[in-house]
């Protein structure tokens, strides 16, 4: 339009090559620039604004409007500050805590990340459920890994049942190849983390971690957690001796999940709990129940329960460790700080 033409849109379609109906486009967005005007001498068409004129307009409404932008990017920077100020407020005022109740999901994993990035020496952990999720597998590797660059000691506590799912054992063997300590035992009490003896995570509810957690700081519940931790790992087996162990029986026949299954039943869980705290299907935790009671000669759990006792099995059965019979004179761990403790109750929780 500068160099060639009188504005209709005929001949800037010839000028240009272009259909029409790009062109009125054109016209639109450059009269919306100011850079074409309607004409004062030939109504109906339009006029090209000199450069000078139209672009410097156009530069000075951009830098006013860069301007604008800039005032409100230092206004929305003093702001974060504010709130950011107030939430650490807030937050350290929930750590002088030593119970914080963290709900959903998205709140647990946030705190796990938080405590995991800040963990200086040591991390255990209690991974009961049985197989691993791929999505849980692959979320734990950064802070994994993490661990590991720091020289974090990290030693985590699995089910025997993980052993019916390879991912999960490829995982296992991944984290003892990294340098992390792996065990498996036939059942656990709970999901529980703890962060250099300092801070642990347990759920609201065991058999549903998504419910919401607890976080716990204070140091008499931290020594009773790190001793149950103690407990079950010195009773739990390596991840390459796990298989055997799991199929091999003590004195009376029994694997270690046939004496937990006793436990379980004995303690009122039913079928669905018994397969749940094992890591199991319901129909392995039946197979399991089926094949003791047909050992037993039983007709009924009750006469089983019976036969048993009068045989002597659930004399062997530990009424506080899930693992194994408590030492009367644990050994003393350097790196507990509730050593020496043997609480029956506190384990059986």
């Amino acid at each position: 339009m500068l160099l060639n033409s009188s504005g209709s849109v005929e001949e800037l379609t010839t000028l240009a090559g272009r259909p029409a109906e790009v062109v009125r486009s054109a016209l639109d967005e450059c009269v919306r620039l100011g850079l074409i005007r309607p004409s004062w001498e030939a109504p109906g068409r339009v006029h090209a604004v000199s450069p000078d004129v139209a672009l410097q307009a156009l530069l000075a409404r951009q830098e006013s409007a860069l301007l604008a932008r800039q005032r409100e990017i230092a206004e929305t920077r003093v702001e974060v500050a504010r709130l950011s100020e107030e939430f650490a407020t807030t937050r350290s005022r929930r750590r002088h805590n030593e119970i914080e109740q963290l709900e959903g999901l998205d709140q647990i994993r946030d705190r796990i990340s938080e405590l995991t990035l800040g963990c200086e020496r040591s991390l255990v952990a209690f991974a009961p459920g049985g197989h691993q999720t791929s999505d849980n597998r692959e979320a734990s590797r950064p802070l994994t890994e993490s661990l590991r660059d720091r020289g974090v000691t990290v030693r985590t506590v699995y089910l025997d049942s993980i052993y019916n799912d390879p991912a999960t054992v490829e995982h296992a063997r991944w984290l003892v190849e990294l340098g992390n300590d792996v065990r498996t035992v036939a059942w656990l009490p709970s999901r529980m983390i703890i962060f250099d003896e300092e801070a642990a995570i347990l759920p609201m509810d065991p058999d549903n971690s998504g419910d919401g957690a607890l976080l716990f700081r204070g140091r008499g519940v931290l020594a009773g957690l790190s001793e149950l931790f103690r407990l079950v790992w010195e009773r739990a087996q390596p991840i390459t001796n796990a298989r055997r162990q799991r199929t091999s029986t003590d004195d009376l026949g029994l694997t270690g999940q046939e004496k937990a299954v006793l436990r379980l039943l004995g303690e009122g869980f039913t079928d669905e709990g018994v397969a749940r705290k094992l890591g199991v299907s319901v129909r392995t935790g039946r197979r399991i129940t089926a094949d003791l009671m047909a050992r037993l000669g039983a007709k009924s759990r009750f006469q089983a329960g019976l036969r048993a006792a009068r045989l002597g099995w659930l004399d062997e059965i530990p009424d506080a460790d899930p693992c194994g019979p408590l030492d009367p004179t644990p050994p003393a761990a350097a790196d507990s700080p509730g050593r020496g403790v043997n609480d029956r109750r506190l384990a059986d929780r």
